[in-house]
């Protein structure tokens, strides 16, 4: 195959994840979206941080990153605490209800892939799996390799 075809079908294909994502977003709470969902796994994988280093996790303005911080703060999901190293920022932490969301939405999207992935064997799965980390790896963090 051409290598310029190979990375063009590749290029379709992740595109087409798209609809992968709009699925997993369809057994979200209502309450809990993509953007609140993606500021928990962050700050849960990441541990305690400021919002600027979650808005350039997340790739959002800091308006946008504003925004879903402050829903997660309503329901209790995270909170905001004096930063020591300088009292005008504030440290993001999950909280025990944050786990708690984290858990549920852990459970309803592992329900939606065992019920979208029922007819895949598990070496299948597990190369799905193996895969979509080995791209993410060689992607890295773009934005460093573009500054």
């Amino acid at each position: 195959m051409e290598t310029r075809n190979r990375y063009e079908d590749l290029a379709r294909a992740v595109s087409a994840i798209g609809a992968v994502k709009r699925g997993v977003a369809r057994v979200l709470p209502a309450h809990c979206q993509g953007g609140a969902a993606a500021v928990l796994t962050l700050v849960q994988h990441h541990g305690d941080m400021r919002m600027s280093r979650l808005a350039e996790l997340m790739a959002v303005d800091m308006s946008v990153c504003s925004r879903h911080v402050a829903h997660t703060v309503e329901h209790g999901w995270i909170e905001r605490l004096p930063d020591p190293d300088d009292r005008r920022s504030r440290i993001l932490r999950l909280t025990t209800e944050g786990r708690a969301m984290l858990d549920e939405l852990d459970r309803r999207v592992t329900e939606a892939f065992t019920r979208h992935l029922a007819e895949w064997s598990d070496d299948d799965v597990a190369l799905l799996t193996t895969l979509l980390g080995r791209l993410r790896d060689s992607f890295g963090d773009c934005r460093a390799q573009h500054a």
